[in-house]
């Protein structure tokens, strides 16, 4: 609760003093308050008031300085922390991250911005517009700038017509824009879609072969005088155009230097190193490349016409192959200026600069769970980035952690070691079958093998033994699909001690979380992103089917819980389904609201009567619902007693529904605040774990926990921190009609903050 006193304190210092920045301001400033806009448009004038003058007020310079409830509360920041003529230090770091220049009255130009508005009312059709403007001073120590705007009906385009002759180019170009054109007849005119579509019909020819086209080399003349508010748009290619803009370009030589560095003044051609390949020079002394790596990663081959679409695939593959940091590329023309419709010439080489071979990490963390584990993990991470030749990355890494608890005064301490190795592969490793590459996006292929040894004090000690092998395309750049037609991991606990046998006579259902058991499974993913930073809403999808045991059980004829053995332990057999849908909306002011829906439905069956402990859905904690601490919600009503906290690893069931919804609040780009609701629980289908208050049945909605809180973000570039503090507002395990905690909110109350405020610290945004 002291930080969130300290950040009201700092608030409310600031809005204190925040009036106090005019005794800062040069003698006979004022502060730039922004500008107001007034529209006076011709009756014909069909565009909205408002949407003229968000337009209007893209041309208003300067951009005023930002405030909250009317105080400039950075520019107060900026006069307080002061000047000076270091690059790096304290006040240097506070002035770019809490504070901004004052605008002054003596920066305003308004004869300058009310010519800019009219220009650009005239580069949007609203032809013999005018705007003038003058200057008011508001009270106190502010200034705004008023602008009067006599908007006249925008134009219209009537007729679009090329002129020139009747070359190749000219006709690809005129037959591309009647099919594809931005320019239509009848559409508003603005000189924007003549700038756009003059760098669309530019990139266009450069997948026909044009490599020394330009966008400039397209004319757009334009008449405004034939009547009725209309202009016909004539389009041409300079006269001044060179040939070689108008010649297409086919590719000839391709070559390679794979081990290229920038620091070297010398590159290496001596013929006795340039060996050839299916088209393809590679000048590779070390040999550290099989030449096949750069076969498959060129989209292209010699006598191919030059496309620029097809060379940034290129470029994207080869730095997605992860083994080169610098890829550069240089085209050499080979022109016979006195043919003009002749295909020519470029010779292609591509200088490629290796990553280091190998590398060797070491990474030390400390932990805090929910669950009052503390510890603390060592990891050493080998790495091979180029381990057979072809861009093959091994990884191999080996761990071990420690934590400890000392909960209702019994020490339990969990000691963990293991390793994992993990082969990339960048190229689909399928045998016997062969899939069609995306040219953008490389596929890959991942080979895990890993072993853990886990130690529970006192308790028992389990060895997880996983294999898995699968495989991941992308076919565009919002799609990406997941397939491990393999993934089998062996579980075997020993050293089951007598204090936990006695605690299995007491609760049977203990001697689950100690089975020994075989997930032999498939999975299939697809997810769906549009997060880009320039869209304003952004949408996740993804969507996870998951089977396990089907040849097996078929093999085997399992057809009750655990009667059927793989390698001499009972194996796994269920079908779960994972639906995770996300949806963001950015407001003004970099506001957002997100939003998630997490779906999980779990089948175990025949052999299985619970999904394996690893696969259990669980609830609850720091990315889930944040009023609840991790394994002390569900499943359905049911309470997980202390008991079942300290022997259970994980808490959960076969079903889930979780639903989350926040809106983020920034103060400045690196501290922002959120308001956020989360509602959700987890389910078994039978009673074998919980009892019958876990079981999921009809009346699953009125078994729903719901939680609010407050957050706080701190973004430092590198990562996310993230404090928030959950409050439950209701809590499924109370009896029916009991369950809305709202009316015993109490935050004066010592034992209630102690057991309702959950605070739950983080990297990264929860969802």
């Amino acid at each position: 609760m002291k930080f969130f006193k300290y950040i009201l304190w700092l608030m409310a210092i600031t809005f204190l003093h925040a009036c106090s920045v005019q005794k800062y301001l040069p003698k006979g400033e004022k502060l730039y308050r922004g500008a107001s806009i007034k529209v006076i448009k011709n009756k014909e004038t069909t565009t909205k008031n408002k949407a003229l003058k968000k337009t209007l007020n893209l041309a208003a310079i300067p951009k005023p300085n930002k405030y909250l409830l009317g105080q400039p509360y950075k520019v107060w920041w900026w006069y307080v922390i002061g000047n000076t003529n270091k690059e790096k230090g304290l006040k240097v770091f506070l002035r770019k991250k809490l504070a901004e220049p004052p605008v002054l009255s003596s920066q305003v130009d308004v004869k300058s911005s009310a010519a800019n508005m009219q220009s650009l009312l005239e580069n949007l059709g609203y032809f013999h517009s005018s705007v003038v403007g003058d200057t008011l001073h508001t009270k106190k120590y502010f200034l705004k700038a008023n602008y009067i705007a006599n908007v006249q009906p925008q134009y219209k385009i009537a007729k679009i017509s090329w002129v020139g002759d009747s070359s190749a180019l000219l006709n690809l170009l005129i037959n591309n824009n009647n099919t594809f054109g931005l320019l239509k007849t009848g559409s508003a005119y603005r000189l924007s879609d003549i700038t756009t579509e003059r760098d669309r019909l530019d990139l266009f020819l450069k997948t026909k072969g044009y490599y020394y086209f330009s966008p400039n080399y397209l004319m757009a003349y334009i008449d405004s005088t034939i009547g009725g508010r209309k202009v016909n748009v004539f389009l041409n290619l300079k006269l001044t155009t060179p040939i070689t803009a108008k010649q297409v370009f086919s590719i000839n030589d391709i070559t390679i230097y794979p081990n290229f560095s920038l620091a070297s003044k010398n590159i290496d051609t001596l013929p006795k190193n340039k060996i050839m390949y299916k088209g393809l020079y590679i000048i590779d002394s070390t040999k550290s490349f099989r030449p096949s790596l750069f076969e498959k990663t060129l989209t292209y081959k010699k006598g191919d016409v030059y496309n620029n679409i097809q060379q940034n695939a290129t470029l994207n593959r080869l730095i997605g192959l992860g083994t080169f940091k610098f890829v550069k590329t240089r085209y050499t023309p080979i022109i016979d200026s006195s043919k003009i419709d002749s295909a020519h010439l470029l010779n292609v080489v591509y200088y490629l600069t290796p990553t280091k071979k190998r590398a060797l990490q070491a990474q030390i963390d400390g932990t805090t769970k929910e669950n009052n584990f503390l510890g603390t993990q060592l990891s050493i991470n080998w790495k091979n980035y180029n381990t057979f030749k072809a861009a093959e990355q091994l990884g191999i890494r080996v761990y071990g952690g420690y934590e400890t608890s000392t909960r209702d005064a019994v020490v339990i301490n969990n000691l963990r070691i293991g390793t994992e190795a993990t082969l990339i592969i960048p190229r689909y490793a399928l045998p016997f079958f062969r899939i069609k590459e995306n040219n953008f996006y490389p596929p890959k292929t991942s080979i895990l093998l890993g072993y853990e040894w886990f130690k529970k004090d006192i308790f028992f000690t389990k060895n997880l033994f996983r294999l898995q092998y699968d495989f991941t395309f992308k076919p565009n750049i919002k799609s990406q699909f997941t397939i491990a037609p393999i993934s089998v991991s062996y579980l075997k606990a020993t050293n089951i001690s007598d204090t936990f046998r006695r605690e299995i006579d007491k609760n049977p259902s203990l001697q689950l979380s100690v089975f020994n058991e075989v997930v032999s499974s498939s999975l299939v993913s697809y997810t769906y992103s549009s997060s880009f930073k320039a869209k304003r809403n952004k949408t996740f999808f993804n969507a996870t089917i998951e089977t396990s045991g089907n040849l097996a059980g078929l093999v085997t004829g399992a057809k009750s819980f655990r009667s059927k053995n793989l390698i001499g332990v009972p194996f796994a057999q269920f079908v779960k389904i994972d639906g995770d849908y996300r949806l963001s909306k950015m407001y003004k002011n970099r506001l957002e609201w997100a939003n998630r829906l997490q779906v999980g439905i779990g089948l175990p069956y025949n052999n299985s009567s619970i999904l394996p402990f690893t696969k259990l859905y669980n609830i609850g904690g720091a990315n889930s619902i944040r009023g609840f601490r991790s394994l002390t919600l569900g499943p359905g009503t049911y309470k997980p007693t202390m008991v079942d906290q300290r022997f259970f690893q994980i808490i959960g069931g076969d079903l889930k529904l979780l639903f989350n919804t926040e809106l983020r609040i920034p103060f400045t780009k690196q501290l922002g605040t959120a308001l956020f609701i989360d509602a959700g629980n987890v389910w078994t289908r039978d009673t074998t774990l919980f009892g019958l208050p876990g079981q999921f049945s009809k009346n699953f909605l009125k078994e729903i926990a719901v939680a609010t809180g407050v957050g706080l973000r701190f973004d430092a570039t590198i990562l996310l921190i993230r404090l928030d503090v959950g409050v439950p507002i209701r809590k499924p395990f109370l009896p029916e009609g009991q369950r809305w905690v709202l009316n015993n909110i109490n935050f004066g109350t010592a034992a209630w903050r102690r057991e309702n405020l959950i605070f739950n610290i983080a990297i990264g945004l929860p969802f």
